[in-house]
């Protein structure tokens, strides 16, 4: 396992950044994946209007997330942090986003029964109105429009006004992202998530699913511990009615991130109220750049996207920024190398960090690396390549001696058949039947529920191997 030190070790030539911090000082920095607005006017009271509105999270539940993943980092909670790959204004529905939560509930059931540990439940939504690009422009036939960025900045239909980037758009994601986080609370606060009513969670479409019967058998030894520690207790808990979610998404957009950043009353600092876990993505994660600026400076538990090009030394760089005291809970590593390429990648990274001393969670992103464009121009991920990846991630944690405490993955309760594989063995003619994706392909509740029971095996067949030892 981890040996973490208290007082990590300095390199020279990784030194914290010594530049004054404040909400705007990455302002002086150069911003990737920033939006061209060609109304500076417009933009300015957007976010003159974002900066009144009152903020989505609180730093109390800031600091308990924190907490939390200090003792994911510690091995005593394991991190599921899952969601959609962009949220749509359209989607803002409370179907869907009830179907989410359902999918999040049962997952963390399976991983909760089978690691014998909490679950910290963080969910990519109320807030993932924004993605990178690779190319600033998309070309169909002769025209070129600005690439679709997310509903926060521009319409995914392709013409010159929706392609437009709309300052008014920072503000409606801020109003839907307060309509998702106070349905979500309201669920999982008035009885949703009651333990005692697991068939709640039930999605009607799933009912014939090939995991069914063993996801019963879950719910039925948890409804009989349920029923033994009340009889111990003499009465109903209350713990056991409800549940903590938590949000997260990509603090892509700068200036709309600056706009809900506070300082609160009994608190030192700054905290980004507008999401309990921002992360850093893989093409925004330069030491010397914009995100990573902001970043440092606010309080939140962060987390950043490592890629397979990432070498140890700028790892290295960027941690001592982001987290120069070594704080239990600051930093989440979110690898996303690809099955292909994680038995090269990771491990120099882990042992880098572990010589090191650096307190950090390691959590696996086994979806963003192992995307493909089929010859028809169709995105999807093969479920294959999406386990293999988990699998492999446990097995170099195991070798390199550290931790895998998470997972990191895109999905949806909704029927999609967006992503190839899975016990129902989708292939690229199913792919047609239900794909909605506006980006990347997400796993349907069968395939997800498929990668918990996946997560829980290794946990166990790595636990029986250390016993052997």
């Amino acid at each position: 396992m981890n040996t973490m030190t208290q007082n990590p070790r300095r390199r020279n030539g990784h030194a914290a950044s010594t530049r004054t911090w404040s909400p705007q000082s990455w302002q002086a920095l150069p911003a990737a994946q920033q939006p061209q607005y060609d109304d500076a006017v417009a933009l300015q009271q957007a976010l003159e209007e974002l900066s009144r509105l009152p903020p989505l999270v609180t730093s109390w539940e800031i600091l308990a997330l924190k907490q939390q993943l200090a003792e994911a980092q510690e091995g005593r909670r394991f991190l599921l942090q899952a969601g959609d790959c962009a949220e749509s204004f359209a989607d803002c529905a409370s179907p869907r986003i009830s179907n989410q939560l359902k999918v999040l509930l049962q997952m963390s059931l399976v991983l909760v029964h089978g690691l014998q540990m909490p679950v910290v439940r963080v969910g990519r939504f109320a807030g993932q109105y924004a993605k990178p690009r690779s190319a600033d422009t998309e070309t169909r036939g002769d025209l070129a429009l600005p690439s679709y960025r997310g509903d926060n900045v521009n319409g995914i239909e392709f013409d010159a006004a929706a392609r437009r980037a709309d300052p008014r758009r920072l503000v409606l994601g801020h109003m839907h992202s307060a309509l998702t986080l106070n349905f979500v609370r309201a669920l999982t606060e008035g009885g949703f998530a009651d333990l005692h009513h697991p068939e709640y969670w039930d999605l009607a479409w799933v009912e014939h699913s090939p995991h069914a019967a063993e996801y019963r058998r879950i719910v039925a030894d948890i409804g009989d511990a349920v029923r033994f520690m009340e009889t111990l207790a003499g009465g109903p808990l209350a713990s056991f009615s409800r549940v903590e979610f938590y949000t997260s998404h990509e603090a892509l957009l700068l200036y709309a991130e600056q706009a809900l950043t506070r300082e609160v009353p009994r608190q030192s600092g700054w905290f980004n109220l507008s999401t309990h876990l921002p992360w850093i993505g893989m093409r925004t994660a330069a030491p010397g750049g914009a995100h990573a600026e902001y970043f440092r400076g606010i309080r939140n538990p962060i987390a950043v996207k490592v890629g397979p090009e990432v070498k140890a030394d700028q790892l290295l760089r960027l941690i001592d920024l982001l987290n120069p005291a070594n704080e239990p809970g600051r930093l989440t590593l979110i690898h996303r190398m690809g099955a292909a390429r994680i038995a090269d990648a990771l491990p120099a990274l882990l042992q880098a960090v572990r010589a090191e001393g650096r307190r950090v969670l390691w959590v696996c992103d086994p979806m963003h690396g192992n995307g493909e464009t089929l010859p028809n121009g169709v995105k999807t991920r093969r479920f294959a390549n999406i386990r293999s990846e988990i699998e492999q991630s446990f097995e170099v944690h195991a070798a390199a001696g550290t931790r895998l405490g998470g997972v990191h993955l895109e999905l949806t309760g909704e029927n999609v058949t967006e992503c190839l594989g899975g016990a129902r063995g989708l292939d690229e003619s199913d792919l047609a039947r239900d794909y909605r994706s506006t980006v990347d392909p997400r796993l349907n509740y069968e395939q997800s529920l498929e990668l918990a029971l996946t997560v829980v095996q290794r946990v166990r067949q790595n636990s029986a191997a250390a016993t052997q030892r």
